[in-house]
């Protein structure tokens, strides 16, 4: 699956569970994307999200990664108008309202899901162009 630029998406992969963390990067793989990560924490799913030199299409955040949850991360995200999802095992009622409207997964995560979920990424980021010329574009 590629980009409006014709590379692979880049996906930020959030998972505190290394099983579930090989099982997202296997599927990303498959349907032809690449994983950034996998990364466990708030703060190095931060890292990413935060800078704009970190070309990533889109993210898959666990709600509860160690204990806090994503949302700071999902902040960052949105912030930099970069698509993402939640996946959690405790369903939709688990997140915040502020966050509800946005796309989660519930673990374990089905394939199907994930690929829509990925198809809905680049209909996000083909409305938002600007992601994908670099960070110098937003200033223009």
């Amino acid at each position: 699956m590629t980009n409006l630029l014709g590379r692979p998406l880049r996906i930020l992969v959030a998972e505190d569970d290394a099983l579930i963390a090989f099982d997202l990067v296997d599927a990303l793989e498959m349907f032809g994307c690449v994983a950034a990560g996998p990364v466990a924490t708030v703060k190095a799913a931060l890292e990413h999200a935060d800078d704009p030199a970190n070309a990533i299409d889109g993210a898959l955040l666990d709600l509860d990664l160690r204990g806090q949850r994503s949302y700071p991360v999902a902040a960052a995200l949105m912030r930099r108008n970069i698509p993402f999802a939640f996946t959690s095992g405790y369903g939709i009622e688990a997140i915040e309202a502020d966050f509800r409207a946005c796309p989660c997964l519930l673990k374990p995560t089905n394939r199907s899901d994930l690929l829509a979920v990925l198809r809905g990424f680049l209909t996000a980021t083909a409305d938002a162009p600007q992601n994908l010329a670099g960070p110098d574009a937003q200033s223009a």
